[in-house]
C-alpha cells in the first residue's frame, strides 16, 4: 500500500465525508497547492511535526492554515514543554507514517498529540497533505479535531495569546503544576 492509499483506507475505515484529490501538477508549496486546487492559501493546511528539544522521543503535530506561520513558543506553551524544534524527517515518518511533503492532518501512524490552530476552524473544508506530494486531502476541520482528539488553540505568529481547551500531555511529559 502506498501513502495515498493508506489515506484512502483511513477515509473508508472511518466513513469520512472526505476525499483525495490528485490535480496532476506539482504541489511542493502552499501557493502551488492553492493554485492547483483553485482555493485561497488559507484553505490549505500545513501539518507540521515538532519534537521536544529536551524531551527526546516525544513529538507533536501542529496544524495551521497555509497563510499562517506557526509559533513554536505558543505550541510549546500549549503542550507545557520548554522548547520545540522541527522534527527530523525520520521522526516525521516514525510518528506519522508519511514522508515530509505529504503528511495528512489525520491517519497518523501513532497516537501523536495534535494541536489545531483556531484559524483552521474558520473554514468548512480545508485541504491538507494526502499521503504523498501528488495528492491533497479535502476534509472538514471538525473531523480533523475529532479524529485526532486535537487541542484547539491560537498557535500562529499573529494568533492571540496561547489559550486552549484542556491539554492532553505527552507520555512522560505531564503538565507542570503551579509553581513548577
Amino acid at each position: 500500500m502506498n501513502d495515498h492509499e493508506a489515506v484512502l483506507h483511513y477515509i473508508r475505515e472511518h466513513e469520512l465525508d472526505a476525499r483525495l484529490i490528485a490535480p496532476q501538477t506539482p504541489m511542493p508549496t502552499v501557493p502551488l497547492a492553492a493554485a492547483a486546487l483553485g482555493v485561497p492559501e488559507g484553505k490549505i493546511v500545513k501539518t507540521i511535526v515538532f519534537e521536544g528539544k529536551k524531551a527526546e522521543g516525544h513529538a507533536a503535530v501542529a496544524i495551521v492554515t497555509g497563510d499562517a506561520r506557526v509559533d513554536r513558543a505558543r505550541v510549546a506553551a500549549v503542550l507545557n514543554l520548554p522548547t520545540l524544534k522541527l522534527a527530523s524527517p525520520q521522526t516525521v515518518v516514525r510518528v506519522t507514517g508519511f514522508e515530509v511533503g505529504g503528511v495528512p492532518p489525520v491517519a497518523h501512524l501513532s497516537d501523536v498529540l495534535v494541536v489545531v490552530d483556531r484559524g483552521v476552524l474558520a473554514h468548512d473544508i480545508v485541504y491538507g497533505g494526502g499521503g504523498d506530494e501528488d495528492h491533497m486531502l479535502e476534509i472538514a476541520p471538525n473531523d480533523i479535531v475529532r479524529l485526532t482528539k486535537a487541542i484547539v488553540a491560537d498557535i500562529t505568529v499573529d494568533g492571540a495569546q496561547a489559550s486552549s481547551l484542556p491539554v492532553r500531555s505527552l507520555p512522560g511529559c505531564e503538565p507542570r503544576g503551579e509553581g513548577s
